[in-house]
């Protein structure tokens, strides 16, 4: 939900900080005085198109940031992690910098973003209703998710969403084949030709680096022999040797160490170097006796070593690669084995089309029948909205040919008065019939509708009496389900909501600006008074103003 608007220099704002509530909130004032003002800043926040006008005079820039709460929207959070935009503080932040050339900046949590990617996440996070402003309902694809989330349809249509990539994939395989069969059959002879080759080469990671050990040591025997050799003569074999050095030196301070107790330290460290050097020459003898010289096994492994490296040129990889590479090539090879046979294939494709159709033709009778019942709720509504004859159809068009939502396209068309042709809600010409027909399909939705933040600007536009009550009732109801704002000049709108803002200007230092007053209870009395008698107040006013708050808190109450 909307947490804060914060505006500066935007028209007749110089500077605003607004801090929002759940529930249902009005917006009054004199004509004139800046309420939808409001509301066109935060469309500006949300992407919709700035020009350089829309700069208080005077001022280089104008700044506008609103503050969204979307701890409860996965999908929302899921869009801003694809889009690397996410926060860790369940808040979303959108900032809008209009300069009074023209040029805009967008910015999502502090980054930059385009107005595109805006535009898309104002979708996730409000709905404004109201001639020429920005709202999802107009576009098919949210009437065709609102339908099917109204029917309980969702997962049905995930279904059908799936079962027609499965479809797609297959088509485009039994596709691909038929035009690159040669293509494949060559690619198919060569990878067998691979596959055998590495086959009988028999090669390992493994036998690489024994085989790479191996060479090394037969390489090198005589040079190893000669220096086994060097190391015993100097270690036990030779005349000066260090082990008789060793041994003549702690026989000769044993027999003084009676003499000087002091020599037994010295003593107990020769006799562990002496036995060391003793194991390192039982050691050498053992290595020098497995050494000799093999010229023929030198040949065998080197010839291994030759073949193993030709391999490796060839396919231009590493050898300790190798492995790798006919892993790859078998697998690529078992791919293509069952494209041999393009009527195997068609057969394929054929079992996921008809397990498509199944899974669209269950979802289509689950519209037609959620489609009856959500006209007939939005036509019962729309008659307490004084558009009494008005008519209402979630319509659905047969495709020519089926998509990944389904077989058909979804409408929702409209006539707002009897007499009247139905046509696209996207072609409906008055803001204030838009609005209270979005009203009316809110309404109906409310239970199933994912948008948390609803906007409603001229909802009040040719109506009074009654039916301006009713539409307050209504909005109301929503405003349990949903965060609603509403511009309105309408009392009975206004009495009805759970807060009320005073919009209202003044001349500052020969300026003109906007001030917006959040109203206590004897403040909306007063406001409410001035909307029921304008410019003369009477206690008899502000009695009947203050009739119509406790008359519709306890409808809210009641509700």
């Amino acid at each position: 939900m909307l947490r804060s608007l914060s505006i500066r220099d935007y028209v007749i704002v110089e500077r605003l900080q607004l801090e929002f509530d759940a529930g249902y909130t009005v917006l009054t004032g004199e004509t004139g005085a800046g309420k939808s003002i409001l509301i066109d800043a935060l469309a500006l926040a949300l992407g919709e198109r700035a020009e350089g006008s829309v700069v208080r005079p005077g001022a280089e820039r104008a700044d506008i940031s609103a503050e969204f709460e979307v701890d409860a929207s996965p999908a929302l959070a899921q869009w801003l992690a694809d889009n690397e935009l996410e926060t860790e503080e369940g808040r979303c932040i959108l900032r809008r910098v209009i300069e009074a050339s023209g040029r805009s900046r967008s910015f999502i949590n502090g980054r930059p973003a385009t107005a595109a990617q805006a535009r898309a996440l104002g979708a996730f996070l409000l709905d404004i209703h109201g001639q020429h402003q920005h709202q999802s309902l107009l576009s098919s694809a949210t009437q065709r998710t609102l339908l099917d989330a109204y029917g309980g349809l969702t997962a049905q249509a995930r279904k059908v969403t799936e079962a027609w990539r499965t479809w797609q994939q297959r088509r485009d395989s039994r596709i691909a084949f038929e035009t690159n069969a040669a293509a494949y059959a060559a690619e198919r002879d060569t990878l067998e030709w691979t596959v055998r080759e590495l086959d009988a080469l028999a090669f390992t990671g493994e036998d690489w680096q024994q085989t790479l050990a191996e060479h090394g040591r037969l390489a090198h025997a005589a040079s190893l022999i000669e220096a086994a050799q060097y190391a015993m003569d100097a270690l036990s074999e030779g005349e000066e040797s260090t082990l008789s050095q060793v041994g003549a030196v702690a026989s000769r301070l044993a027999q003084l160490v009676d003499y000087d107790a002091g020599l037994r330290e010295i003593l107990d460290v020769l006799e562990p170097a002496r036995i060391q050097l003793q194991e390192a020459a039982y050691a050498l003898r053992h290595y020098q006796q497995k050494l000799e010289l093999d010229p023929q096994r030198l040949r065998e492994v080197e010839q291994r070593m030759d073949a193993v490296h030709s391999a490796a040129r060839k396919y231009r990889v590493p050898p300790e690669e190798l492995p790798e590479l006919l892993a790859k090539q078998r697998a690529r090879l078992e791919e293509l084995a069952p494209g041999a046979d393009s009527e195997a294939l068609r057969r394929i494709e054929e079992e996921a089309q008809a397990a498509y159709m199944s899974e669209a033709k269950k979802l289509t009778s689950g519209r037609k029948k959620a489609a009856k019942q959500l006209s007939e709720q939005v036509v019962a509504a729309m008659q307490r909205l004084a558009m009494a004859g008005g008519t209402f159809e979630a319509a659905l068009e047969t495709l020519a040919e089926p998509a990944s939502y389904g077989l058909e396209q979804i409408e929702f068309r409209v006539a707002a008065h009897q007499g009247m042709a139905a046509q696209s809600l996207a072609k409906v010409a008055s803001g204030g019939e838009l609005s209270r027909i979005s009203l009316a399909i809110q309404t109906a939705t409310s239970q199933v509708a994912e948008v948390p933040t609803l906007i409603f600007d001229e909802v009040d536009a040719g109506i009074g009496g009654r039916v301006a009550e009713m539409v307050g009732r209504m909005l109301q109801d929503l405003g349990k389900r949903h965060q609603v704002l509403c511009v309105t000049h309408l009392p009975q709108v206004a009495a009805s909501a759970h807060h009320q803002w005073q919009v209202s200007k003044a001349a500052v230092n020969g300026t003109v600006v906007s001030r917006v007053v959040p109203l206590d209870r004897d403040q909306r009395v007063e406001e409410i008074a001035r909307m029921l008698g304008g410019i003369k107040i009477t206690e008899t006013t502000r009695k009947h103003a203050a009739e119509m708050l406790g008359y519709a808190a306890g409808k809210a109450k009641a509700g």
